[in-house]
């Protein structure tokens, strides 16, 4: 006699990545409304799916970038620059959306939250330099602590010395890079289930009841990052592709964002990202690169954040701002959002810095840090999820018009 369960099950493992992790979602939100007490365990679940991707990730991409400089063969250029200058112009555009969003739908606030107790960079230059430091911090304690700038700078200058080395090491190098890729897509194939728990337990005790005091400000914020995933980065990517870019657009949203959504962190996306980028054909030398580099300095969302969220301060206090003081902002919150960490929550501790170009104080700027961790449960998965799928799309972009894309690959996108 056959168990009934097997052939459901079977048929639903026969089902894409992408519809499990459908069936996932439903299911979450199945189980937040009618079993709420189950939330402990999906918490759980959830939980160990975001752990296994972050501490897959380091290494990842310690050893990808690593095996792919020293594994680099004369002659094949890699496209680099043209996608960092797509992340740069995407972050700049992105900024000067918000700016004209919240001039066009100003917000106002409540400033009656205690900021929470941490630590906001105080200028610019604070930013630059934890940058800086960090790309010089040990390789050890870079990759415990998941410091991607660090663990970038040392696995280029290790691939650039082991360009030397042996064919026998260059191949070990290699297969250790394909062991560790296994090792992930394992991680990924239990994405259904990590979504599942990612959704029950939040719903189940967050909700949000919280959110209906700051929907004017949660709208503008998603609606600004909405415009620019389906909106300016199409425009984007067509003047760099000069076709039809929503194919790719909608393929890096519905495999890239809704993981990043639920898991609201680029850096644990960075695996999810590496397999994307495998299936669109791109090649390795560029997004094993652009990928991890992308998930610290490609960051449209977190420009977004800073810039909404301090002009929202702005109105409330009643100080004006002309035209060259908030394309000044724009500049500063596509600098400081580079420097965001790929962690949940991490723009929002930019908010101060860019509040101190209107004079405002330190005290009054942490409450409206207060207020962005109230809506964050939106809004930093909103953000993630437009900053991580624009690293693929932003990648892919620039293959494609560079033609370093397999010709069955480009023809799926």
């Amino acid at each position: 006699m056959s168990v009934a369960p097997l052939p459901v099950l079977r048929k639903i493992l026969d089902i894409s990545l992408v519809g499990q992790i459908i069936i996932g979602l439903i299911a979450g939100i199945l189980l937040a409304f009618f079993f709420p007490g189950a939330a402990i365990f999906a918490d759980f679940l959830g939980k160990i799916f975001v752990q296994a991707l972050k501490a897959a990730a380091p290494i990842l991409v310690f050893v990808l970038v690593m095996a792919s400089i020293a594994s680099h063969k004369p002659g094949h250029q890699t496209h680099i620059r043209p996608v960092l200058l797509l992340y740069m112009i995407g972050t700049l555009a992105a900024a000067l959306v918000a700016v004209l969003a919240s001039f066009l739908f100003p917000s106002t606030l409540t400033l009656v939250a205690a900021g929470k107790d941490v630590a906001a960079p105080g200028n610019i230059v604070e930013v630059l330099q934890a940058l800086a430091l960090s790309a010089v911090d040990n390789p050890v304690n870079a990759l415990i602590k998941a410091n991607y700038i660090g663990i970038l700078a040392w696995a280029i200058g290790l691939g650039f010395a082991m360009r030397h080395v042996s064919d026998t090491t260059k191949n070990m190098l290699e297969e250790f890079a394909a062991a560790v890729s296994g090792i992930v897509t394992i991680v990924i194939r239990f994405a259904p289930l990590g979504i599942f728990g990612l959704v029950g337990s939040t719903l189940a005790t967050s909700g949000f009841g919280a959110l209906l005091g700051y929907l004017h400000l949660l709208l503008v914020l998603v609606g600004c990052m909405l415009l620019v995933a389906l909106v300016l980065n199409p425009l984007i990517v067509y003047w760099k592709i000069r076709r039809n870019p929503y194919p790719l657009v909608f393929t890096c949203l519905r495999e890239s964002a809704i993981t990043a959504f639920f898991t609201r962190s680029s850096a644990a996306n960075i695996p999810v990202n590496m397999r994307l980028a495998e299936r669109l054909g791109l090649h390795e030398d560029t997004y094993s690169i652009s990928i991890p580099l992308g998930a610290t300095i490609n960051m449209a969302g977190a420009a977004i954040t800073i810039t909404v969220l301090t002009l929202a301060a702005v109105h409330t206090l009643g100080i004006p701002v002309d035209i060259p003081t908030a394309l000044l902002l724009s500049v500063v919150a596509s600098v400081a959002a580079a420097g965001v960490s790929g962690v949940a929550g991490g723009s929002l501790l930019l908010v101060p810095l860019a509040c101190s170009l209107f004079g405002i104080s330190s005290d009054v700027a942490m409450q409206v840090v207060a207020v962005g961790f109230i809506i964050g449960v939106v809004q930093d998965s909103v953000e993630t999820a437009l900053n991580s799928s624009t690293d693929v799309l932003f990648t892919a972009a620039a293959c494609i018009a560079e033609g370093d894309v397999e010709p069955s690959a480009e023809i799926r996108v």
